[in-house]
């Protein structure tokens, strides 16, 4: 028997983003799957746990957990195997293999990931750079950047930015608008990866529409004539080659793909001024 539609609850001793994540992985690895999510979050008092058992014995399904206290993953264990639901500790296997391999005893401390230490606070430091640089914004402190992110309207500049901010990177963008010159600032930044984003044209065009539709501005505009969109990414893709800045195409990326090919080029770039 084939099942599309189930509940799935996801528990956690901290925010949950880490076995909401490893659900979303495993779950687009199935065609229609469609899972009613229940996510119990900060999960740690014995009466919280109850709470948890009460609602997957009024929604059975599968349960994904993340609780490192052993004195609130029993109850919940033995309760799932008493109703016969699967209750998966997703974080089990790699802490093992750390285990094993550090030879050592694992903390047993729920939220570690979010401490507020010196990574916490050089994410969110890049958070606010990326704010503050967005679309060409405070051109006086590119040289300031990791990265500089250029391109074309609607190439997914300023996601892929804070999707790298995201992971501590400092990142800027600059957008390439025709007849509108680009800051003197880009060209002699020195310190910065800065790497060209383009688009398919078609594809730009109908992310222009809908952008367009929902400002509910004219549609008849060069910014969504296909020919006039054709120029303007020959053009940023000739701005690219004569600067030598990697272009990447981001058409059939998404965000995370994107940040991980910039990931990448700055990790060769590092390597090479190692």
């Amino acid at each position: 028997m084939t099942v599309n539609r189930f509940h799935l609850h996801l528990v956690s001793d901290s925010t949950g983003d880490t076995v909401h994540a490893l659900a979303r992985a495993c779950l687009v690895q199935f065609e229609d799957a469609d899972p009613i999510e229940h996510i119990w979050s900060m999960v740690r008092t014995k009466s919280q746990v109850e709470r948890v058992v009460a609602g997957i014995e009024a929604n059975p399904g599968v349960v994904l957990y993340t609780l490192v206290n052993e004195h609130l993953r029993q109850p919940l264990q033995d309760r799932c195997r008493a109703l016969g639901m699967p209750a998966i500790p997703v974080l089990d296997p790699v802490i093992g293999v750390f285990g094993s391999f550090l030879g050592r005893r694992a903390r047993a401390l729920p939220g570690q990931q979010h401490a507020l230490n010196h990574e916490y606070f050089a994410r969110i430091d890049a958070m606010t750079f990326a704010m503050t640089h967005d679309d060409g914004q405070a051109p006086w402190g590119l040289n300031q950047a990791d990265v500089v992110l250029v391109g074309v309207s609607r190439s997914s500049k300023t996601p892929t930015c804070i999707y790298l901010a995201n992971r501590g990177i400092k990142a800027a963008n600059v957008p390439l608008v025709p007849g509108v010159p680009l800051p003197p600032e880009l060209f002699q930044a020195d310190k910065p990866l800065i790497v060209g984003l383009t688009n398919d044209p078609e594809r730009l065009v109908a992310l222009r529409r809908n952008r367009l539709n929902s400002l509910q501005s004219d549609p008849e505009i060069d910014y969504v004539d296909l020919e006039a969109v054709q120029s303007e990414v020959v053009a940023a893709r000739r701005l690219c080659q004569e600067q030598k800045w990697p272009v990447i195409d981001v058409t059939r990326r998404s965000i995370e793909e994107t940040a991980a090919a910039i990931l990448k080029l700055v990790a060769k770039r590092q390597g090479q001024d190692a």
